[in-house]
């Protein structure tokens, strides 16, 4: 079995999990799966309330990694400040862009997502797989914006939707 480039995750660090967003790690576990000894990271993802564990040795394979960098939400804040880049293709194909955007983990990416699909008040009503994906984008980004800034949720869901506001004036 050949070790992949291990990372250096300990205990209590935030990650973010391309497909589930930031988790914790709780702990680096050894358990014997199929007669094979693994390594595993223990990580929580409080708000979904799932553990997730993955071998150590798969986790970049898999896109984890630690969070963002003060830069690139600074980035992203800018991304959601652009003007939204609405393409003429079919809606699915479409959706099923945002959503390989939003499981990518990359916080820029997310941010366009949130930047294309957010309306205000006098733009049309958006269809329901377009609230959901908005909003799978939006919890993915503001999780991420909090765990960086070491704040809550609620107020980096402030500093989104002041960005998002500002724009839109």
């Amino acid at each position: 079995m050949s070790k992949a480039k291990k990372l250096e995750f300990r205990p209590d660090d935030f990650v973010v999990y391309p497909a589930h967003g930031v988790g914790k790690i709780v702990s680096i576990e050894e358990q014997e799966i199929a007669g094979i000894n693994l390594e595993l990271f223990v990580i929580s993802f409080e708000k979904d309330k799932m553990t997730l564990r993955v071998p150590t040795h798969k986790a970049t394979e898999v896109g984890m990694r630690a969070l963002s960098a003060p830069d690139v939400v600074s980035k992203a804040m800018t991304t959601l400040r652009g003007k939204a880049k609405v393409k003429r293709a079919m809606w699915s194909r479409r959706a099923q862009e945002y959503e390989q955007k939003i499981n990518s983990g990359d916080l820029i990416a997310i941010a366009e997502v949130v930047r294309d699909l957010h309306r205000t008040d006098d733009q049309r009503e958006q269809s329901y797989s377009e609230r959901q994906l908005y909003e799978a984008a939006l919890e993915r980004l503001t999780r991420e914006v909090a765990a960086v800034a070491g704040s809550d949720e609620v107020s980096a869901q402030k500093e989104v939707d002041e960005v998002l506001m500002a724009r839109a004036a």
